[in-house]
């Protein structure tokens, strides 16, 4: 008998209640003995972080006693490890897979009230998966297992494993994001404070903004401390969600794996990541979420910086001031660092590995003069130079018939504002310093700027001349010498007189320093005009802007925290598929969070936050590196970066990292592209669409469309169809997208269908599923369960009279007895109609607006109770 066909059930009593145990499949290359021993050890898994484990006992049985028992299972007495005790008693039972023996077939009904076909329930510690278990314990946790068999069109059966498990990062990811946002922000408050001295005005708005800086670092770390303190459950639970303390960490972030086994086919596997919405419940809704309050946030702005006397930058050149305070902090060093290999491979390598450091370096410095010379950096020096005490503008030194000393009149040249608007210098001279202007130093723009950055490029020419030089003194006697140091090169024979070793390594010395110190310099300058820039914003943004940006943290920490779930989860489950791993570093993964949302009420504010946290999420890059060990501690995933970038690196043990591409075991930095497509589905969303305004789900739905759009487009430019999935329904992916995009814009009462091909789209091409609704709970779990009995039914002929059956299965735990929930209105309806039920109960305050509706609701509300007593 082959055992591939087979799955054990075992059911363990100990001395007070029975438990369940995780069924025993086998892969088809199994060897079968008849007489194999099989020894069962059974653990206690304590509950907590730690998740020790305790033997509790073992027995043991041959394969041929439990072929040979009569009715199919064996009963054994579980022992101690010194055999001198029973602890408890284990039975093994058999359940034949395939076709069905003796030609029997059970018969089959629609009853929505019969038993579920059940196998066994557990909960314990550790994933039990045989491709990747070792690291998938590692960051996956207190596993809930269940396993159903349903019968397929054909009269065979599928066993359906269902397990639901927490994540080590619920909690892990926040802290490390907290830590990160501490660090910005005292690094924020050097940078204020490397300013140097600045007029009473400016040093005075600074000690303020600084003074609000440590404040939130104070608030964060205080946080932090508290996250430190806690044990027991790696996720947060619904109840929690207006903890302060606990606004970094997602509501009950789980993983959902559904595997489906079935004959003649290969095991399948489908992964979803549940999530409460990323939101900041503790701050509360009432003024609306993240894309409100922002869009609010910018037009107060302009008011706030003319008060203060500031400069308005709009979001986007802010961005851009962050971005090149970025690229400071990460290239300078990088330049100095290739500067130096550059010395250290002139004094002992050949031509060849010098001539590959300098291309380098010429790459890096050329990124360096990409990102700073712009023409924010200057008017950001201008601005900086005018803030400095003792500042004295042209039009307060002298008249304009008598100019200052070194000016020229340029009465036809124009100056462009920030804001866009062109002024010229007479006018400029002529009146005071306006909030929303540059001011205008000439002598400083043109002289100063200009100087540093020629010293840079004429540092960089004169290093690139000296190796051009040793190059065609190597050519001149290639043949005679071809793998000669540098040494044997310079002072060699050529044409023109030949350099020393020690002078060609003196000169290029000198050169290489002068360079360093004018990317350093030029590094500097830059980073305090682009502090002063930010310093102006906080500045212009009060207590209000800083309270925004703590809210925005909260949500983007909770976003992060579910979308590293969900590439851990992807990245194991594909570590075999080259098709995968080649999609994975060619152009990324979609992340498609699917969120049930309503848009009434505080539910908008909820899903306002979602819209930007998901949004924020582009802005993270994923990096696999090699785990120091298999330990558990080194294959957590780690966070760096700041607000503008972080990049997770995920570590895989030595074996798994090996077998990787190359561009993977390299480094290369991994992006996912997160989209968000929401339909609200329950009754405050038909209050919604008949009497509110549903633009925002219209608007996420449509921008969210076209991303998706423009990734598959990038996708089949790029990867071969053939590193896609399979599925049994042939529809083509443009059809489905074609079909998204007419639905989007279609105006429909709960659209679902846009949910289905989102859904369907991100399985095909790879994806990570997530789905959300307020806490993860009653609209999620109805969502998850619909959808994995719909994939039975499309991808694994599950009997159409099962379907209904297995909905109810799948939702029994989480209903009440004989409680069954729809997909419209999980609070109500039955699942067997797909129809919404009607309801009689409308709120009062609506009804009030009309005397008629309120006469129709009396009468219709009578009528409803004299049915229901008749």
């Amino acid at each position: 008998m082959d055992l591939s066909s087979c799955c054990w059930r075992l059911r363990c009593w100990g001395t007070r209640d029975p438990m369940f145990l995780p069924g025993v499949s086998f892969p088809p290359d199994w060897p079968v003995y008849r007489e194999t021993l099989i020894k069962l050890s059974v653990y206690g898994v304590n509950d907590g972080l730690q998740q020790t484990s305790n033997f509790l006992g073992s027995s043991s049985f041959s394969v041929a006693d439990l072929l040979q028992s009569k009715d199919q299972q064996l009963s054994l007495s579980l022992r101690t490890a010194d055999d001198s005790a029973t602890v408890g008693t284990v039975v093994v039972s058999r359940m034949k897979m395939g076709e069905i023996e003796d030609g029997e077939v059970d018969h089959i009904t629609a009853d929505m009230h019969q038993k579920c076909t059940l196998v066994y329930e557990s909960s314990h510690g550790r994933i039990n998966d045989q491709d990747n278990g070792p690291i998938m314990n590692a960051v996956f946790k207190n596993a809930v297992c269940k396993v159903y068999r349903f019968q397929t069109v054909d009269s065979k059966w599928m066993l359906v494993r269902e397990q639901m498990a927490e994540c080590t990062l619920s909690f892990s990811v926040p802290k490390q994001l907290i830590a990160l946002y501490i660090q910005e922000d005292t690094c924020r408050i050097q940078e204020l404070k490397d300013l140097g001295e600045l007029s009473p005005h400016w040093d005075n708005l600074r000690k303020d903004v600084i003074s609000r800086y440590d404040q939130i670092i104070k608030e964060y770390q205080d946080t932090l401390a508290e996250l430190e303190k806690l044990t027991g459950p790696l996720f947060k639970p619904s109840c929690s969600k207006g903890q302060k303390y606990l606004e970094f960490i997602p509501i009950n972030l789980h993983t959902q794996r559904m595997q489906v086994t079935c004959p003649r086919k290969t095991d399948s596997f489908y992964d979803v990541v549940t999530v409460g919405a990323p939101a900041a419940h503790s701050q509360g809704f009432k003024n609306g979420g993240l894309q409100k309050l922002l869009s609010k946030y910018e037009t107060e702005k302009k008011s706030y910086s003319t008060a203060y006397q500031c400069i308005y930058y709009p979001p986007e050149q802010t961005a851009k001031a962050r971005e090149i305070l970025c690229v400071v902090s990460q290239l300078q060093p990088h330049i100095s660092a290739l500067a130096d290999q550059l010395l250290q491979t002139a004094q002992k390598s050949p031509i060849q590995p010098l001539r590959d450091v300098l291309k380098s370096l010429e790459e890096k410095t050329e990124q360096f003069v990409h990102a700073l010379k712009d023409e924010l950096v200057k008017s950001a020096l201008l601005a900086l130079h005018a803030a400095r005490p003792g500042y004295v503008s042209k039009s307060q030194t002298s008249a304009p018939s008598s100019p200052h000393p070194g000016a020229t009149e340029e009465p036809h040249s124009v100056c462009n504002n920030v804001d866009g608007s062109q002024t010229t210098p007479k006018e400029s001279r002529a009146s005071p310093v306006r909030a929303d202007s540059i001011p205008h130093h000439k002598e400083y723009d043109e002289e100063e700027w200009d100087r540093v950055w020629a010293s840079v490029a004429k540092s960089l020419n004169c290093v690139i001349a000296l190796v051009d030089k040793l190059q065609e003194q190597d050519n001149n006697n290639l043949e005679s010498a071809p793998g000669h140091t540098l040494a044997d090169v310079i002072t060699s024979h050529s044409p023109d007189p030949p350099l020393t070793a020690e002078v060609w390594q003196d000169q290029l010395g000198v050169v290489v320093q002068t360079l360093k110190e004018s990317v350093a310099e030029v590094a500097e300058r830059a980073r305090r005009s682009v502090s002063f820039i930010l310093l102006q914003e906080a500045v212009c943004s009060t207590a209000q802007g800083l309270q925004l940006q703590q809210r925005r943290d909260a949500v983007f920490s909770q976003a992060l925290a579910a979308l590293a779930c969900g590439f851990v989860m992807r990245l194991y489950a594909g570590l075999e598929d080259k098709g995968f791993l080649r999609q994975l570093h060619a152009v990324g993964l979609v992340a498609q969070f699917e969120s049930l949302l309503s848009t009434y009420s505080e539910e908008i504010g909820m899903l306002e936050d979602m819209e930007v946290g998901i949004s924020d999420l582009h802005r993270v890059a994923f990096r696999i590196t090699e785990a120091a060990s298999e330990e558990a501690f080194s294959m957590q995933p780690t966070v760096s970066g700041r607000r503008d970038r972080y990049t997770v690196e995920v570590p895989l043990p030595h074996h798994a990292f090996q077998v990787l591409p190359d561009e993977l075991r390299q480094g290369k930095p991994l992006h996912v592209l997160p989209v968000l497509f929401n339909v609200g589905i329950n009754e405050q969303q038909t209050i919604a669409e008949r009497f509110g305004d549903i633009s925002l789900q219209e608007r996420i739905n449509q921008k969210n469309f076209e991303i998706l759009e423009g990734y598959y487009k990038s996708l089949t430019n790029t990867v071969s169809s053939e590193c896609l999935p399979c599925f049994q329904t042939q529809t083509d992916i443009r059809e489905l997208l074609d079909s998204l995009g007419h639905n989007v814009v279609t105006k429909k009462r709960k659209n679902v269908e846009i949910l289905w091909l989102a859904g369907m789209i991100c399985r095909r091409i790879n994806g990570i599923r997530f789905t959300s609704c307020k806490s993860a709970k009653d609209r999620t779990s109805m969502s998850v369960t619909l959808e994995q009995c719909s994939l039975l039914r499309d991808e694994h002929q599950l009997n159409k009279d099962y379907f209904v059956r297995a909905l109810d299965c799948m939702r029994s735990g989480l209903l009440a007895p004989g409680e069954v929930a729809q997909w419209d209105d999980p609070e109500v309806g039955s699942v067997a109609t797909n129809k919404p039920a009607s309801r009689h109960f409308y709120p009062i305050a609506l009804l009030l607006v009309s005397s008629h509706l309120l006469v129709v609701w009396l009468i219709l509300s009578l009528v409803f109770l004299l049915a229901k007593y008749q």
